[in-house]
């Protein structure tokens, strides 16, 4: 069961060279935040593009057009029996 906790009551820690940690610093301190804020807005960041990038398929305009109109064609059989199974297949994630 998943536990309903503010983002301010988990702690992560890291260890970062001193010049890595200089330069965060520096960078947080030109968008006026601290650096907790600014590796923690930073890393969201970078977790949605990943997660975006998973999920997110670019085609150019021919490929794309080739894909509406299978979307709009007829049902085949096989493709029937694709779905069929999709539907039947199990999430690779737990469930939330």
């Amino acid at each position: 069961m998943r536990q309903n906790t503010s983002p301010a009551d988990i702690n992560i820690h890291l260890r970062a060279r001193d010049e890595d940690r200089n330069l965060i610093d520096q960078a947080a301190e030109l968008v006026g935040s601290n650096r907790s804020q600014f590796m923690l807005s930073s890393a969201l960041k970078e977790a949605k593009n990943v997660l975006i990038d998973q999920t997110t398929i670019f085609v150019d305009a021919k490929a794309f057009q080739k894909t509406l109109e299978w979307l709009d064609g007829d049902v085949t059989t096989e493709a029937e029996a694709g779905m069929q199974r999709l539907l039947k297949a199990r999430a690779p994630w737990p469930d939330v």
